[in-house]
């Protein structure tokens, strides 16, 4: 600067990164997509490493659990469990992505009772063939499908096989067209086609414009934190709010193991399961059938997962870091 002293610009202090490891349950806000909100948090707790366990649209809330170091070795889990949602469906109304962030494509008028949304909603329960939307993140030829969406490409999909393991109707608002579901479903299914195909069984068309996950297998919303909320509080309260790296195998058969054993298993050997060892199985594991997966301690600590192997031995899966490893 003529006539002056030249001035440094601010440096930006360094974050620092914390090794956590554990399980985060959040109440994901309408707007954000899930990595924005991972992301969010993962700042917050300054954690180094974190994952999402099952992605929401942008305009849908509720849960999303979030991994933190050696946790994300667990998030398959939660991609292959099942979920449970509320949805809000508009009936006589297309759009173009089968939810109210899309364009619309037509509108009729909806000449439905009370009594025919009850009985297609009936029909949408079990197994059944759901042919995934254009605007989602499988791929065709290493792009994402949304991509040729935008660029105006239909690409024909195969229909894949889902389960609705339960719908039930809990309102239906005729003055305004609207029906509010609540349903449990299995993986790789998608509401916003389930509310679409609802509203072509109808003869109106229908799209979601309101969705809200309660549950990832055994994991509640009842137990998340709100985003802003988690950003509010202290360090140490952040911090406290993290699930022990179990809270994502909650649904496992759990299995001790004495010292001895325990250190095998953390070299990642096989364990055979002579007579004394399955005299300490509880009932649960007792009943474990072949490829079975169960939880592994040593006293309280978590070792990792293994797998039951015929004839009879103990098949390391994936394993926890142990402290000074």
């Amino acid at each position: 600067m003529p006539g002056g002293r030249m001035t440094e610009a601010p440096r930006r202090q360094k974050r620092h990164w914390k090794a956590l490891d554990g399980v985060l349950l959040l109440d994901k806000p309408q707007g954000l997509s899930s990595n924005d909100a991972l992301q969010r948090a993962r700042r917050a707790l300054q954690a180094a490493s974190g994952g999402h366990g099952g992605t929401l649209d942008p305009m849908a809330t509720g849960l999303l659990p979030l991994a933190f170091g050696e946790a994300t070795k667990f998030l398959h889990d939660l991609l292959e469990a099942d979920k449970t949602y509320q949805a809000t469906i508009q009936l006589g109304v297309r759009t173009d992505t089968a939810d109210a962030e899309g364009q619309v494509l037509t509108r009729e008028p909806v000449r439905v009772l009370a009594e025919q949304v009850h009985a297609v909603c009936a029909e949408f329960t079990g197994p059944l063939l759901q042919v995934p939307p254009m605007h989602s993140a499988l791929k065709h030829q290493g792009r994402p499908l949304y991509e040729l969406a935008r660029a105006g490409q239909t690409i024909d999909r195969a229909a894949r096989p889902v389960t609705i393991h339960r719908l039930e109707v809990l309102q239906i608002d005729l003055s305004v067209a609207q029906v509010r579901i609540e349903t449990t479903v299995s993986k790789g299914t998608y509401i916003r086609t389930l509310a679409q195909d609802i509203g072509e069984r109808l003869g109106c068309g229908a799209h979601l414009i309101a969705l809200r996950r309660t549950r990832v297998g055994r994991l509640d919303l009842a137990q998340a934190v709100a985003l802003e909320a988690f950003e509010a509080s202290n360090e140490n309260d952040r911090e406290g709010l993290l699930l022990p790296v179990d809270a994502l195998l909650a649904g496992l058969p759990a299995l001790q193991l004495p010292d001895p054993l325990a250190l095998r298993f953390t070299q990642g050997q096989r364990i055979i399961l002579d007579h004394g060892l399955r005299a300490m199985l509880g009932p649960d594991v007792k009943a474990a059938t072949p490829e079975s997966l169960v939880r592994v301690y040593r006293d309280a600590q978590l070792l990792g997962v293994a797998a039951f192997e015929p004839p009879g031995r103990l098949a390391p899966r994936r394993l926890i870091r142990q402290a000074g490893a």
